[in-house]
């Protein structure tokens, strides 16, 4: 139920941005794009799979809501008095622009103008998020701690517990003090354990650059994992913002009033005061722990890597919070709705206002399992210089190191969202010869790491299976149907199934995994993590693939 000390009235969805994430809740409601589940619905098996069927089943975009879950269960049938949210910040971009306080069309303007005017963060008198506080004792119990609260299962079959999504996890730069806040995943191995994986790619995550820093001075590094608040907050996560820039005040500028902070209890962060849920821990500066497998955004399943061990020391949350968990894995997710409609806004205003290139109608990102960043199409105006063309083209792959591996300009006439008219563009419109360009010495960016880490080339190419792959990241087929026959008894609108709509195997998976995935929808993913804890290993790099080390 949702606390009954959120604002009683509804204000318009345009109102300005909720400031709570309980009040979100309230708008979505209020606007018709939020579905209460009553009935008992299994965390480890049902959750994540049933809400996975409104992107797996044909649903258009603006058919997609918000679930609420009000009876949660899991697999070894205990019952939790935390209600769990899922799709609440960006089951649809309609959902998303609540949360934004503006209309759909007014998102990116509004990212824009708030990244060139943050508003600083204050501190907060008073502090909802640390109304109750698990230390000591209360978080090594057997049933306390992390144990204590619904946190889903989000790929049953192959995820290896469950995990922490919808976060954003504080970190400090040890030298500069300047604060990141990101979203990366983050998997429960004990009562106060989590394994936290942060990108290590090229540049690294804004928490992985600040873990270095720790790492060299030989400290431990202190984060807070913040989930569920306000959601202008929570959007800067994904956003992928200058490393220097402090999303707090950004966050600030989109909200138009600064941010209610209070410093955490245990270490030495600001977070959220209205938060409804933070972890506090310490993040070990050199003994990396294995983590995965995890069902990811890029289309398959993330094998068993090394990543990092945070010792939780504290949790603290609402009297009544409601517990926030968003869905990734394939794309259109949650999670690719979050980063779409702030990306291509932000695309098209870098090309056409930026660097002031001529006859740019749009820029659109591929959602449907390409997961937005690999594919761009870039959408001109009739009659367009060639020169300018090719200059949009060029900015569109280099705006962002993980974004544009395949950059397509098409005229006014064409929609990029119908592949169709694409490749009926791409075969009767190009000259490869003449019309296509290799750019070499680009990041592999996000990806399945069966082949190792390497350059890409932003380039046409076979994306036919070559080798072995991880298993596609979504629930085993078992989950799914069970899910469908539950999404049918609740009379939830008519399912339009299109294929991959359940897991399966590509070649490159591990019995083991198997065994640890199996234990985690039977609620028996504590005896991984103490597997796990027994390898740790030191002297290696975030995402170092287990199976590259011999053991």
């Amino acid at each position: 139920m949702l606390d009954k000390r959120a604002p009683d009235a509804v204000r318009s969805k345009f109102a300005g941005p909720p400031l709570d994430f309980q009040e979100h809740l309230k708008r979505i409601e209020a606007a018709g794009l939020l579905v209460r589940i009553e009935r008992a619905v299994n965390k480890d098996t049902e959750l994540h799979p049933l809400v996975r069927w409104q992107f797996q089943g044909g649903l258009a975009e603006d058919e997609r809501r918000a679930f609420l879950f009000t009876n949660v269960v899991d697999g070894q049938g205990r019952r939790y008095d935390v209600p769990v949210a899922i799709g609440a910040l960006a089951a649809s971009a309609r959902i998303y622009a609540v949360g934004m306080g503006c209309p759909v069309e007014e998102i990116g303007d509004a990212w824009i103008r708030a990244i060139a005017n943050p508003i600083a963060a204050i501190k907060a008198t008073s502090a909802p998020c640390q109304e109750v506080v698990i230390k000591g004792d209360a978080l090594r119990r057997p049933d306390g701690g992390l144990k204590a609260f619904p946190v889903p299962i989000s790929t049953p079959g192959y995820d290896a517990a469950p995990y922490l999504t919808a976060t954003l996890c504080i970190t400090q730069d040890p030298e500069t003090g300047i604060r990141n806040m990101g979203t990366y995943r983050a998997a429960l191995k004990a009562t106060d354990r989590l394994g936290v994986r942060m990108g290590a790619r090229p540049g690294g995550a804004g928490g992985y650059l600040h873990w270095q820093k720790y790492r060299k001075l030989k400290q431990p590094m202190p984060i807070a994992i913040v989930v569920g608040c306000a959601p202008v907050v929570m959007f800067t996560g994904p956003q992928k913002l200058p490393i220097d820039c402090d999303e707090m005040a950004v966050a600030g500028a989109l909200a138009g009033s600064p941010i209610r902070v209070v410093k955490a209890l245990t270490v030495d962060l600001d977070v959220p005061a209205d938060a409804e849920l933070v972890v506090e821990g310490l993040i070990d500066p050199e003994l990396l722990e294995p983590e995965g497998p995890f069902g990811e955004s890029h289309g398959h399943v993330a094998l068993e890597g090394y990543n990092m061990s945070m010792q939780v020391t504290a949790i603290t949350h609402k009297r009544a919070p409601v517990f926030a968990s968003i869905l990734s894995e394939v794309t259109p997710s949650e999670s690719s709705v979050m980063k779409r409609v702030a990306y291509e806004p932000r695309f098209l205003a870098h090309l056409r206002d930026t660097l002031a290139i001529k006859g740019v109608r749009r820029v659109a990102m591929h959602e449907p399992l390409s997961n937005l960043r690999k594919v761009i199409f870039v959408q001109f105006a009739p009659g367009v210089p060639r020169t300018e063309i090719w200059r949009a083209l060029h900015a569109a792959a280099s705006l962002q190191a993980d974004c544009g591996k395949y950059v397509i300009g098409v005229s006014e006439d064409i929609d990029p969202e119908n592949p169709d008219a694409v490749f009926w563009s791409l075969a009767y419109r190009a000259n490869p010869i003449e019309d296509v360009f290799i750019a070499p010495y680009r990041s592999a960016g996000h990806g399945p790491k069966s082949g190792g880490p390497g350059e890409e080339s932003t380039m046409l190419i076979d994306a036919t299976q070559k080798t072995p792959d991880p298993p596609i990241s979504l629930p085993k087929r078992e989950f799914m149907e069970r899910a469908r026959t539950l999404w049918q008894e609740l009379g939830l609108p008519p399912l339009k199934v299109r294929e991959p709509w359940h897991g399966y195997s590509l070649g490159d998976w591990d019995d083991v995994w198997d065994v640890y995935a199996s234990r985690a929808v039977a609620g028996q993913w504590e005896a991984t993590g103490k597997e796990t804890f027994a390898r740790r290993r030191a002297g290696l790099t975030p995402e170092t693939p287990v199976k590259s080390v011999k053991e």
